[in-house]
């Protein structure tokens, strides 16, 4: 009898560790984590490529409506199209390193529960998202179709994760008051604290 309730609550125990451990992992938290594991490897091998070869990694696909632009409609020089190549490349890897970031905080419960990790995606899905827009704008005026299909993809996620960011945390909220309802609210912790004053 006593083996048996010993085992339920250590069940119950269990349970509980492993419910308060899952909802400390919002759902725009996971995605972040999805994404940076895409957009790491990916824009840190063609910003490296880049960096080895300026003109040849410049018109590989992911940059090539970018360097075409340039060419074409703004007419720069050789020199002129390696000094954006390197701005690029600049870019890419900002965006990189706050993904980076981002996964470094998300493995720190403390951070994550407080949402201190927020920041550092939220940077990394702006200035990411600015670049695949203007590249996308760019592969629509050459004509480069597949080019700007793999724009509009990376787009797509990172402007689905701005959403779910913004839309989230009082959704997050509610959910919170309706798991513990018998948590004091602001009035009980105010009253509380006037009378320890008095």
């Amino acid at each position: 009898m006593d083996q048996s309730s010993t085992d339920q609550a250590g069940a119950h125990q269990v349970g509980t560790l492993q419910a308060g451990t899952f909802q400390t992992w919002r759902i725009s938290t996971f995605t972040g984590a999805l994404i940076a594991c895409y957009f790491i490897p990916t824009w840190t091998i063609f910003a490296f490529r880049i960096m080895v070869s300026p003109i040849q990694g410049f018109y590989e696909r992911p940059n090539i409506s970018l360097a075409l632009f340039l060419s074409d409609y703004m007419q720069f020089s050789s020199m002129g199209t390696v000094r954006y190549a390197w701005l690029l490349v600049v870019g890419k890897l900002t965006v990189v390193a706050f993904f980076t970031v981002f996964l470094v905080f998300i493995t720190r419960p403390k951070i994550r529960k407080t949402g201190g990790c927020d920041e550092a995606l939220m940077m990394a899905l702006g200035i990411g998202g600015a670049i695949s827009f203007a590249s996308m704008m760019m592969a629509s005026k050459v004509g480069e179709i597949v080019a700007m299909r793999l724009h509009i993809t990376e787009l797509l996620l990172l402007l689905g994760t701005a959403v779910l960011m913004a839309i989230e945390p009082p959704l997050r909220r509610e959910a919170a008051q309706e798991l513990d309802p018998g948590q004091p609210g602001n009035a009980a912790n105010d009253t509380q604290l006037l009378q320890k004053v008095a």
